[in-house]
C-alpha cells in the first residue's frame, strides 16, 4: 500500500525519506524533509517512514538548520 499525500515515506532505492507530495499513476513524488527540490520514486520503492526515521530527519534538519545551512 503506498503513503498517502501529506504522509512520511522513504525512498528505498534512493535511501531518503521525505513528505508524500502526490502520485503520477504508479509513481510518489515526494519532497524531503523541511524542503526542497521534489523527486519520483519508483511504484514499489516507497514505504511507510518509521517513527525513529521521522525523527532522525527531524533533527538532522534542526541541527542544520542551527547550523545556518537550510532557512
Amino acid at each position: 500500500m503506498k503513503p498517502p499525500v501529506g504522509a512520511y515515506g522513504v525512498d528505498a532505492r534512493a535511501e531518503r525519506l521525505g513528505i508524500v507530495m502526490g502520485h503520477g499513476g504508479p509513481y510518489a513524488r515526494l519532497r524531503p524533509y523541511g524542503g526542497g527540490r521534489e523527486w519520483d520514486a519508483g511504484p514499489r520503492a516507497v514505504r511507510h517512514a518509521t517513527a525513529e526515521e521521522r525523527l532522525c530527519a527531524a533533527t538532522a534538519y534542526a541541527d542544520a538548520r542551527s547550523r545556518g545551512e537550510v532557512p
